[in-house]
């Protein structure tokens, strides 16, 4: 679990470009192919992926360079819920 100070930093460095593996489209029953987009949005598919069809039980969120930790969905739920649009902002 992701302690105050991690997702102070997530938070920080929600315009940084990050990828999105893992995730499964229910649907058409395939890898979903997501691509690059800036971490507070990538934080906000995978935290509501699930609504509109797809498994994120095997998502994670990169980031950063070297060194950076990987958000997991459970991370990314708990993000959105604490910092919702503040995530989007620029």
């Amino acid at each position: 679990m992701m302690d105050e100070e991690k997702m102070a930093a997530a938070l920080a460095a929600r315009n940084q470009e990050a990828d999105i593996i893992g995730v499964f489209d229910v649907t058409s029953k395939a890898d979903a192919a997501i691509g690059s987009r800036r971490l507070g949005e990538a934080i906000q598919f995978v935290a509501n992926a699930p609504i509109v069809g797809y498994d994120v039980r095997a998502a994670m969120v990169r980031y950063g360079g070297f060194g950076n930790p990987s958000l997991r969905a459970t991370d990314c739920a708990r993000l959105w819920e604490k910092f919702g649009e503040a995530l989007l902002r620029l």
